[in-house]
């Protein structure tokens, strides 16, 4: 089954009654995986992190990943494992250098929160990823659905999750034309289509399957719960955020007035981010310059 630029992706309705979800019959679910196959079959991504088993690697991406489109992430990606080949590597840098090396993919509480996870793996867990949800929530940065994205992908491990791309296949092919679908609502759904013989293979189907259907039909994650805009990035505080740190990342210890300059824009604002970005740990003071931390940084 191959999707053209011109053909309209549609979804098998299934019966509901009183507006609760039924579920859907073995025959439907084999219906689904077998659509879904077929897909993945004719179009797969290739992507670099589907190359690997290495679960450091695997950790990398997903974090990379977190509200950060594919191909910005591919670049960046392939730099940071040059500078940080391994948990070692990046957990003995740094934090510094481990910023500068993210900058460019935003959100740098990830970078905080990887460069943490590295020590923390390093000090009390060998070196090693755990294959253990419970274990993998208690490192920085790590949520239920990312530490099973990880055991999916680095372990094969048959568990659930959902994210953006598997949050838009289960609504459009199971809740045609409903609103306000809860994730609670998906999770059952994709327990009971999950093939237990290749959970990841299974996994970057339903991923692929999903991002053409970004591409062919109205978004149907609008019509769940869980959905909101992403704010206007220019002229945010995110902005300005990160204008201050890459002014600060090359090495460069800054005057207030400095960074200022450096950031732009009004400087009240300048000072007010700078302020929480040396409590978050980000940067610290250096007599009356600022550098970017030396230590771990903050959460």
């Amino acid at each position: 089954m191959k999707i053209g630029t011109g053909q309209r992706l549609t979804a098998a309705r299934v019966p509901c009654h009183n507006g609760a979800m039924k579920r859907p019959a073995a025959a439907k679910i084999r219906a689904f995986r077998a659509k879904v196959r077929a897909h993945y079959r004719s179009h797969a991504r290739s992507m670099p992190w589907r190359e690997t088993r290495d679960p450091y690697r695997i950790l990398v991406s997903e974090v990379m990943l977190q509200q950060t489109q594919v191909d910005r992430v591919r670049v960046k990606y392939a730099e940071f494992l040059a500078a940080f080949p391994d948990l070692n590597a990046l957990a003995c840098a740094s934090f510094a250098r481990v910023l500068a090396a993210w900058q460019g993919l935003g959100y740098n509480r990830r970078a905080v929160a990887l460069h943490r996870c590295a020590r923390i793996l390093e000090r009390e867990h060998r070196g090693l990823l755990p294959n253990d949800t419970a274990a993998l929530v208690e490192l920085p940065g790590i949520g239920a659905a990312t530490a099973n994205s990880i055991r999916a992908f680095a372990f094969d491990a048959p568990v659930v999750f959902i994210e953006t791309n598997i949050r838009r296949v289960f609504i459009h092919e199971f809740f045609p034309g409903r609103e306000a679908v809860a994730d609670a609502e998906l999770l059952p759904l994709v327990a009971a289509a999950l093939d237990g013989r290749s959970p990841r293979e299974w996994y970057y189907a339903l991923m692929d399957y999903g991002a053409a259907l970004a591409r062919q039909v109205p978004n149907p994650n609008r019509r769940s719960r869980t959905y909101s805009r992403q704010s206007r990035f220019e002229g945010s505080d995110r902005q300005v955020r990160g204008a201050i740190l890459r002014a600060l990342v090359g090495g460069l210890a800054l005057t207030r007035s400095g960074i200022v300059r450096a950031a732009g824009g009004d400087g009240e604002r300048v000072l007010r981010l700078l302020g929480d970005l040396e409590r978050e740990g980000f940067v610290q003071r250096d007599g009356r310059r600022f550098k970017i931390a030396g230590g771990e940084g903050g959460a």
